[in-house]
């Protein structure tokens, strides 16, 4: 057989089976996750539109991405906040929508990218939280 028969042949062979592979279903929330997060993220705009560092803390995860230095609400507010949260990064936050992903520990999340940082927000034993900032790479 010629090179181009042997294509050709190859083609017919395996050309059915590379169509039936399909790339996997991305993940997405059931409709009660999302309702949760929708009405959780309201409140977390509400509470950035207003500043109000205390009312974050309330709806974060802490000690805050499991350091120390943010253990409670008190340090959250008074050094994670004006860190993470400037005007800039809370009308982002405030605007952007929201991507789910289910991560390899099946977590559910949601992440609002703004600039140079990842706003992490998380279904945990509590409810949706703030969870984590991360660097956009």
């Amino acid at each position: 057989m010629n090179t181009v028969t042997r294509v050709v042949v190859a083609f017919l062979v395996l050309g059915p089976t590379c169509a039936l592979a399909k790339a996997p279903k991305p993940a997405a929330p059931t409709p009660a996750l999302t309702a949760e997060f929708d009405g959780f993220i309201a409140k977390f705009r509400a509470a950035l539109k207003a500043n109000d560092s205390a009312a974050v803390a309330a709806m974060t995860k802490l000690p805050f991405m499991d350091d120390k230095t943010y253990a409670d609400a008190a340090k959250f507010a008074a050094k994670a906040y004006p860190e993470f949260f400037t005007a800039k990064n809370r009308a982002c936050v405030q605007r952007k929508k929201a991507i789910y992903d289910r991560d390899g520990d099946n977590n559910d999340n949601f992440h609002v990218v703004c600039y140079e940082n990842i706003f992490t927000f998380s279904k945990t034993p509590a409810g949706i939280l703030f969870t984590d900032v991360s660097v956009n790479d």
